[in-house]
């Protein structure tokens, strides 16, 4: 097992609050199922990487989400804790210190917009984290994918960060290095907010994978 703890930061995907941007274009119902598919794929790939820890960061009611039960059932092989703090920035920040203190292990991040993640590619990145101050996957779209820091303070440089902006990538990037880390870059991948991001990452998911399987 590789000594890292992998954080997914997840809302629950609750018809008219998941997704909105792509609900947009598709309707609030078939939005929250996408960010359903996406979550469950997404904590399939991460149960099955050999990490030390794995931790969901969980805000909304999972009762009323889509697929409520498949997801209640996968949850239950993660350790849970609620997000806390303002907006998202300041949820991400307690995260990784609400994950460091449970785990006493590095933080490696993700979200739930990524569902073609595999767990090799998990490894690796977990496996670098391990030889550096922090990891930073960027997405197609500006933003990141993935923030791995060894050190838990390290995350605190997001307070305060234009988060979902188009250079959300680099401005993170430039307060890591602010801080006086090493960060070392990792695989860039596309994740889904609208419906343009949909076929290409849907494309990019495994075949048998519930986001794959999806039509919209």
């Amino acid at each position: 097992m590789i000594p890292v703890a992998v954080l997914v930061v997840a809302k629950a995907p609750v018809p008219g609050l998941a997704k909105t941007r792509l609900a947009a274009s598709i309707g609030a119902d078939a939005a929250a199922d996408v960010a359903a598919a996406a979550l469950l794929d997404t904590l399939d790939a991460v149960d099955a990487a050999s990490v030390q820890a794995a931790v969901v960061a969980l805000t909304g009611d999972v009762e009323t989400a889509a697929r409520s039960s498949e997801l209640a059932r996968q949850l239950t092989g993660f350790t849970v804790v609620g997000q806390r703090g303002g907006d998202f920035a300041e949820r991400l920040v307690h995260a990784h210190a609400d994950t460091a203190e449970l785990t006493g292990l590095p933080v490696l991040q993700l979200g739930m917009d990524t569902p073609q993640v595999t767990p090799e590619l998990i490894e690796a990145c977990a496996r670098a984290l391990l030889d550096t101050d922090a990891v930073l996957g960027l997405a197609r779209d500006g933003g990141w994918w993935v923030l791995g820091v060894s050190d838990p303070e390290t995350a605190e440089c997001l307070i305060g960060l234009p988060m979902s902006q188009p250079d959300t990538g680099a401005v993170t990037l430039a307060a890591l290095h602010d801080t006086g880390v090493n960060v070392t870059l990792v695989e860039e991948l596309a994740d889904v907010d609208t419906i343009d991001d949909f076929a290409a990452v849907r494309d990019a998911c495994a075949p048998k994978s519930r986001f794959r399987q999806l039509r919209i």
